[in-house]
């Protein structure tokens, strides 16, 4: 019990037998009754001096778990979200008017390059095609007459039967059936080159979304994107890329260690990137980093980067974000803590280390990223210190502990469990 409670109960008691034997104070002690008053003085006057019928047991040190950093080279990574994007992505739309008569592919299938999708009604472009022929056909009758007319003035020239304007005018004749006919096979070919577009096949090869025009329907053609009618997707998958956004300072970091290994302010491209999504532990997938965009997005104060990553069984899909991780040092040897050994008070982070005299004292620490499930620690400790694990809030100003003292693995770090001590 302590001893504050003990007065407070001592106190208390005097006071009840003040209140019930009021009226025998003063009576002998032969009576059998003692003076309350003398009774309350000296309890008070022994309370006084410090005294008191109840013992104070003093606490035992307490035991706490330390061990010494680990000392090992580590990378720092970089962490970004990404989002994967085809490599190649087609909107197949219609080039020609006219009504859709035939869809030649399933929905969500793999198709190849070349591979018929969709057919237009061929037989306006037919009869275009057919009057566009008989047109050049004309040209080159005409053409032919004009020949003749000039072969047989040549000689009418020589004897001054006809003019020589009259002359020239047939020569004329023949260079305008000669355009004609140029004029007249670019029209056939303009109507073949239409009735070929009532064949829509895939201009790459890769997976087809579902059609989003079914036949019967009117189609527009044209060149515009806004013209025409988009008929349905493709998308290539292996490979696929993955597009994320860094950061000013760390796209300056990044020329900073090309630079120092070497390879100039563009050494960066190759770099080996991690790819995880978000149901997997870690980057278990790899990709390299083969595009940086050219100047920083002004808005966000950003770089837009791409990395290129295999896709055979085609898991991952255009649109899907994932983790990305990017080497963001060289590496180096560092110290590594557990996170639970690490305290906080606000902004400041700290350890509690024991020296010689088994007295804790708080370390101020820098701290770095999660490295195999250690914290890399940048300033403040030593590789002989040794750091309290866990327990730090039984740690007390000045006052002792019994450290024992056991070699730190990752696998104890993770399990949060404490290891065996040294024997």
């Amino acid at each position: 019990m302590r001893p504050s409670y003990v007065v407070l109960i001592l106190v208390a008691a005097a006071v009840a037998a003040l209140a019930v034997a009021g009226p025998l104070r003063g009576r002998s002690v032969e009576s059998g009754f003692v003076d309350v008053g003398d009774a309350l003085k000296s309890t008070l006057a022994q309370l006084g001096s410090g005294k008191s019928s109840v013992g104070q047991s003093k606490a035992p040190p307490p035991a706490l778990t330390v061990s010494q950093p680990v000392g090992r080279k580590v990378i720092e990574w970089d962490e970004y979200t990404g989002r994967f994007d085809a490599v190649q992505s087609v909107d197949v739309r219609a080039r020609v008017s006219g009504y859709l008569t035939e869809v030649k592919f399933t929905d969500g299938e793999d198709v190849k390059a070349g591979d018929l999708l969709f057919t237009i009604d061929a037989r306006p472009f037919e009869r275009a095609l057919d009057q566009a022929k008989a047109q050049l056909d004309q040209a080159k009758v005409s053409v032919s007459n004009a020949k003749l007319d000039v072969e047989r003035g040549r000689p009418l020239l020589q004897r001054d039967y006809i003019s020589k304007k009259a002359f020239d005018d047939r020569e004329n004749l023949v260079r305008d059936a000669e355009s004609l006919v140029k004029i007249g096979e670019a029209r056939v070919k303009a109507a073949e080159l239409e009735l070929s577009f009532c064949r829509i096949t895939a201009p790459i090869s890769g997976r087809i979304s579902r059609t989003l025009v079914t036949p019967g329907n009117f189609v527009s053609g044209g060149g515009s994107d806004t013209g025409s009618t988009v008929l349905t997707t493709i998308v290539t998958q292996d490979p696929i890329y993955i597009y994320f956004d860094v950061s000013e300072n760390n796209a300056i970091k990044y020329q900073r260690i090309s630079q120092l290994s070497g390879k100039g302010p563009s050494g960066i491209l190759g770099a080996r990137v991690g790819v995880g999504l978000p149901d997997e532990t870690g980057f278990p997938h790899n990709a390299k980093l083969d595009f940086l965009e050219n100047r920083l997005d002004v808005g966000t104060g950003t770089l837009r980067a791409r990395a290129i990553l295999a896709n055979h069984d085609r898991f991952f899909s255009p649109g899907m974000f994932a983790r990305v991780r990017l080497q963001g040092s060289p590496e180096y040897e560092a110290l590594l803590l557990p996170d639970e050994a690490i305290g906080t008070d606000q902004a400041t982070r700290f350890v509690y280390v024991v020296g010689a005299d088994d007295i804790p004292v708080r370390r101020t620490v820098e701290l770095g990223p999660i490295d195999d499930g250690l914290r890399v620690i940048r300033k403040g400790l030593d590789p002989a210190d040794w750091v309290i694990l866990r327990g730090q809030q039984r740690v007390r100003a000045g006052q002792k502990v019994v450290p024992r003292r056991v070699p730190l693995t990752v696998s104890d770090a993770a399990s949060g469990d404490d290891p065996p001590a040294k024997p």
